[in-house]
Parts: structure tokens; C-alpha cells; sequence
């Protein structure tokens, strides 16, 4: 297990997804630029209760690695960084810093590999399209990958978990799902709902 700086936030975090910040807190200035001089991720929790900022807020225990891909500031000389995310993880215990950072001993958590099967191929193309439409804010994110390579099934559900207009509550139960076929199969069944409601306001 490794021990690294924790961002609990009000968003979950997908392997291989995109996140934009804005940094200003003194605790989270110095760990971007230590993360920056050492080249180490930081890892992003979706808040469980508390808040962004202030005391630091208790976080759930599964979340995901960021690395830094790019900084820079804004028109208001706020940090800015696009992060990326990577593995998984599971936090065993944390700890306060003198900073009010949060620090967790992480251990990583392997993905399981899979091809998209046949009857989610729809939904590959459905998380292919998205991502097209919305390029720029996956421009430091890996490329698609191929229907048939043993990442499709992960990539094409984390995808959508992050585009779909699902709550954060679901996003993290699908981030802690182990099985990327069974991730795929909960958010099928979220896409049939979205379109029967869809159908019912034309119909009314």
C-alpha cells in the first residue's frame, strides 16, 4: 500500500477520465506542486459528508488515482490543472497533515479486463459518440480503444458513468463494481429508463 494526499470532492473520478480543477487552498497548492516536482499522483474520493473546503471532509473509500497532465492560471491567477485518472483504489485509514491535508494509505485495485459484448456494442458506440462531441475535455485522456480489445468493456462503461446524467451515489456504486460486463449491464438498464421517459414527454 502506498500512502498519498487525499482530494475528497464532490465528484467521482473514472479511470481514464478527464479533471478539470481550480486550485486555491494553501494545503491543496502545495500538494499539486509537490505532486508536480515528484511526478506522483494524488488520489480523488467522492465526498461521503462534509465539504470541498475547510476541515477536511470524510471521503468514501473507493476512489481514483489523478496524475497531472497539464497547469496553468486563469484570468483570475487561480492554479488551474487538467488531471487524469488512473487506477482505482481502496483507502485503508487516513490521517490529518499539519496542512488539513488529507493523507490515505491506498492499495490499488486491479481492473478486470473485457471486450465489449455483443449485446453492449450499442452503448460503445453510444461512449465513442460522447466523447467525440466532447473532445476537448478528453484531450489529455487515453484514446478510445477497440471494440474487441480486453479495455473496451471498462472504458466504454466508465465513459458513460461520467457522461450520463446519473447521481453521484450510482457513480460511485458503479466506480466500486469489480465486474466491467456488470457495469455495463446496470447502465444499460439506466439508458432503456432515460429512453422510456424520453418516450413518455413526446407522448404527453
Amino acid at each position: 500500500m502506498n500512502e498519498l494526499p487525499i482530494f475528497p470532492l464532490g465528484t467521482v473520478l473514472f479511470p481514464g477520465g478527464p479533471l478539470p480543477l481550480r486550485i486555491f487552498e494553501p494545503r491543496y497548492l502545495d500538494m499539486v506542486s509537490e505532486c508536480l516536482r515528484n511526478e506522483r499522483p494524488f488520489g480523488v474520493c467522492l465526498i461521503r459528508s462534509g465539504s470541498e473546503v475547510g476541515e477536511p471532509a470524510e471521503p468514501h473509500p473507493t476512489g481514483t488515482l489523478a496524475r497531472i497532465a497539464d497547469w496553468g492560471r486563469d484570468d483570475r491567477g487561480l492554479l488551474t490543472i487538467a488531471a487524469v485518472g488512473g487506477a482505482r483504489f481502496r483507502l485503508h485509514g487516513t490521517r490529518t497533515a499539519p496542512d488539513r491535508l488529507l493523507v490515505g494509505e491506498c492499495e490499488p485495485l486491479a481492473e478486470t479486463p473485457g471486450e465489449v459484448p455483443n449485446p453492449y456494442r450499442p452503448l460503445a458506440r453510444l461512449a465513442r459518440t460522447l466523447t467525440e462531441r466532447f473532445a476537448e475535455r478528453y484531450r489529455h485522456a487515453p484514446p478510445p480503444p477497440n471494440e474487441d480489445s480486453a479495455d473496451a468493456a471498462p472504458w466504454t462503461g466508465y465513459r458513460l458513468a461520467e457522461l450520463l446524467p446519473i447521481p453521484m451515489p450510482h457513480r460511485q456504486h458503479l466506480l466500486e463494481m469489480d465486474d466491467p460486463v456488470a457495469r455495463l449491464r446496470r447502465i444499460d438498464r439506466v439508458v432503456a429508463l432515460m429512453a422510456e421517459a424520453a418516450r413518455s414527454d413526446e407522448s404527453k
